[in-house]
Formats: structure tokens, sequence, C-alpha cells
């Protein structure tokens, strides 16, 4: 009889002749601009550590200060035993750094995009989902049981076209997009997808993982960038990247955000956040609201990075932000220059399909304003060298 998992063997077999197989790395640090990987020590260009949070000393402080006084773990769900006095102070932290009504945290960026979704819309209703939407608004849209109907990517007017012809045949409405992209490194023209969905019945939902703590004032996000407070129904957001913890939230209208209390699955069936990273949370919005210092330094170092790599012949594609896809094309060849990067000190990890589409393979380069000069100086030095030997630049 045919051992009833040998599948996995072959497709793990098809990945790995594909160069598509994922090593995973092993690091031995502190998140930071430098990281010990699998016992190297090397410049860090992966992690989503846009401002440099991560190990902050007044985040780690935090964090032991509240441990001291709650323990660790919440114990139970938000809405039987685990909501403690810090949850609410988190929510209306979050709501008033957003400009929103509301907000209610989650375990996860990712659990957020799960509760929000299906609790908006059912079976009985239509999603328009920006093609290039992240894996979890996907999953989201799959859950809900809806309708999905994608848009081409970016482009509002698809997005008018498609809700003139279907958006009559259901109840409810949804459009979503993501804020800022996280494999290209653009954003969504929100102003237009606004101007369109206000004259359909549309909620309207944006996905700002990549933008807090990035776009807007003071890492405000998408939403703050173009002025759009209170016409965006929901903003989906994650505090494990610029906020350099863990946790997601949904913030917005009071009305979406009470219904999420009864109906959000993530809140109502799995454990809340941990105590250390709801202190931690509230530490980075402190330090956020404080000083607009690391977003600038942020985008100083982006704008310095981008602007010579593209002066040395690296396609950059679209980006517009501190996310730079450096275009390969092919695994194989991404792969490659991923080793070649490593073997020079330079940690950049290759990405390739399915979180990318076949054929726009690429290293993606994550600019912290935890880098100094020196460091993005390096990196400009060993991309250059590995482009030449593998024959991407001249």
């Amino acid at each position: 009889m045919r051992n009833k998992l040998a599948w996995v063997d072959e497709e793990i077999a098809a990945l790995k002749d594909a160069g598509l197989y994922n090593q995973i790395r092993t690091l031995g640090s502190p998140q930071g601009a430098w990281l010990d990987v699998d016992g190297e020590n090397v410049l860090n260009f992966c992690s989503n550590n846009y401002l440099g949070l991560a190990d902050h000393p007044r985040l780690v402080a935090a964090a032991k200060e509240a441990m001291d006084k709650y323990g660790v773990g919440p114990g139970a769900v938000r809405t039987i035993a685990g909501t403690m006095d810090l949850h609410i102070e988190l929510d209306k932290r979050l709501a008033n750094f957003k400009g929103v009504d509301s907000a209610i945290s989650f375990q996860s960026g990712f659990s957020a995009n799960l509760a929000v979704i299906p609790a908006l819309v059912g079976k009985e209703d239509v999603i328009f989902s920006d093609r290039l939407n992240h894996a979890s608004i996907i999953d989201g849209c799959r859950l809900s049981r809806a309708k999905i109907i994608a848009y081409e990517h970016g482009d509002s007017a698809d997005l008018e076209r498609v809700l003139q012809k279907d958006r009559k045949d259901y109840r409810r409405a949804l459009a979503v997009t993501d804020g800022v992209f996280s494999m290209d490194g653009d954003i969504a023209p929100l102003d237009e997808i606004y101007a369109v969905t206000k004259n359909h019945s549309a909620i309207l939902m944006v996905d700002d993982a990549h933008g807090e703590g990035v776009m807007g004032k003071g890492g405000r996000g998408i939403v703050d960038h173009f002025g759009l407070h209170g016409k965006v129904d929901v903003e989906i957001g994650t505090m494990s990247k610029a906020f350099g913890v863990m946790g997601g939230v949904a913030a917005g209208n009071a009305k979406v955000v009470e219904w999420l209390h009864q109906r959000g699955r993530p809140f109502l069936f799995s454990s809340a956040m941990t105590v250390p990273d709801v202190a931690a949370c509230l530490a980075a919005i402190d330090l956020m609201e404080e000083s607009t210092e690391l977003v600038d330094k942020l985008w100083e170092n982006a704008d310095f990075f981008k602007a010579e790599m593209r002066n040395l012949g690296f396609d950059t594609g679209n980006s517009v932000t501190p996310i730079v896809p450096v275009m390969l094309g092919e695994a194989p060849l991404a792969q490659e220059f991923s080793r070649g990067l490593f073997s020079a000190g330079v940690f950049g990890m290759a990405i390739g399909f399915p979180t990318v589409p076949k054929g726009a393979a690429r290293i993606r380069v994550m600019i912290s304003a935890a880098h100094s000069k020196e460091d993005l100086e390096k990196g400009l030095e060993v991309f250059t060298s590995v482009g030449r030997k593998l024959g991407v630049l001249n």
C-alpha cells in the first residue's frame, strides 16, 4: 500500500527542483540593524522592524514591569476573563493614535483580517478585493463565504467598473485593499477608492499593516496620509512591524468595533494578547507620539538607499515606501543572489512564488531607522559585487 503521505515528499522535491523551497534561517540575537543568523553576524535587510523598536530599552522595560504586576498570559479570551485594564488602555490609545472613534486589538494582524471580514459580510454579500491583496485578506474573504470579485491592482477605475456591474446583485458590499503592498512597496490610491465606494454603498476597509509607523504624520498610517479620517470604515493594523512587538488592531467606526466585540471570531475564541506584548505596544505608542524622529530617519534611509540602487542599475519596481524590491525574475537566480549576499555578510532573503507571481522573484530589502549610513553603504557595496558576479549588473 502506498504511504498516505508520500505526496508530501514529492511536492517538497518539486519545490527544491524549482528553486522554491524555503530554507529557514535561525536568529540568535535581538532584532536590529545587524543580526546573528545561523552563527554569522550579518547586516539585516529582512525584518519589518521599520523603526528599530523591537529591542528598544523602553519597550523591554515596559514588558518586564507589566509581567511583574500581571504575570504573562491572559488566561482566557477577552469575552470571559481575559480582558485586563491594559487591553482597554491599548484599545483607547490605538484609537487616539489613529484618530478614529474606536479600536479593538487582536492577537495578530492576520487574526484581525480573519475577524473583521467574515463579521461584515456573508454568503448573501460581495467583496471587491484588490488583485494583489495580502494572504490574510484573501483567507478572510474565503471564510466569509461572500462572493469575491477581484479588481485590477491599484485601479480605482476598474473598481468602479465592477461595482457598477455587480454591486446591485448583493445585500452588502465590502471594498478591501492593502494600504502599502508588502511585496512591491507601492500604495493604494485610497483617495480615489473612497471616492468610488461612497457612491455604491460599499463598506471601505484598508489593511494598513505596512503603513502604520511609516506613512502619515508621525507614522499614523495610510488614512492619515490621504487625509481620509472618518471616511474609511475600518483600518486593519499590526503591531508586529513598525511597533516592534506583536498583535493586531481594527480601528475606525465605533459601530463596526462594537459589532466585532460580538462577532469577531478570533476575539471570541482565542486568548487575548499577552501582557508583555500589550505593555510593549503601549510603550511604542508613547515613543511615536513623543517625536517623529524615528519615522523621519526611516524615510531618510529609504530615500538614500533606493536612489543609490537605481543609480547602480537595479530594478526596484514601483516602490514609493521603505520596502525595496530588487527584481530578479526567476526564483533560482533570486535564491543564488540571496546566498551570495549572505556569504558577503548581508541578510537578504529571496522571495518567489507563491508569495509573488512566477517570474517576479526578488530580494525584498526592508529599510529601518536602525540602519546607519555606513550600514546602507555596506549593503550597496555587497549588492553591487553580487550583482556583477551573477550578471545582473554590467
